[in-house]
């Protein structure tokens, strides 16, 4: 059995947890999230003891993936209403920076153009200085999916370091070009 899947999610106090249709909804001080499962998993909410459980209906493969996928799932849920999560991203480079405007954030990063990049709904964005970017919201796929899409638009080049990074990402450097003897 699955050693993840069988685990129970235990629910802090401050956490409430309510099942329907086939869907979980998880609210908390940080926020609420709602996901539906998939039909070969069974969801339990045992609320003497504030825990949840999951289980699947057979051994085939795929439910097997489904168990533990699903308790990983609604475990982050659990954790992001209670602390968000969050991503930091630095910008390495001359001239190279960020700043918010309004519901969205502006990259100079050695385009002819600003890049303007919407902040999706439920995630937030702070930019303590012009060279970092934090990207927190209670759901983690949004965090990483947003912190990704920041960094594509100037990844780190191999050369010189510059572009946009996760905060203490090791970028491995190259030699530059070697000048022939002559």
């Amino acid at each position: 059995m699955s050693r993840i899947g069988r685990k129970p999610i235990p629910v802090p106090g401050q956490v409430e947890v309510t099942l329907a249709d086939g869907g979980v909804r998880v609210k908390g001080p940080a926020g609420e999230l709602r996901w539906a499962w998939h039909p070969n998993v069974k969801v339990a909410y045992d609320e003497a003891a504030r825990e949840i459980t999951v289980e699947r209906n057979d051994d085939q493969r795929f439910n097997r993936a489904l168990h533990g996928l699903s308790r990983s799932l609604i475990a982050n849920m659990v954790e992001g209403v209670v602390n968000p999560f969050q991503k930091k991203l630095e910008i390495i480079g001359v001239g190279y920076n960020a700043a918010l405007a309004g519901d969205s954030v502006k990259l100079n990063v050695g385009y002819a153009n600003t890049v303007v990049m919407k902040i999706p709904e439920g995630v937030t964005c702070e930019v303590p200085d012009a060279t970092h970017v934090i990207v927190k919201s209670p759901n983690k796929q949004a965090v990483g999916q947003f912190a990704a899409e920041i960094r594509r638009v100037r990844p780190p080049e191999p050369y010189k370091g510059k572009g946009i990074r996760y905060d203490g990402e090791f970028v491995r450097r190259k030699a530059g070009k070697a000048l022939a003897g002559g």
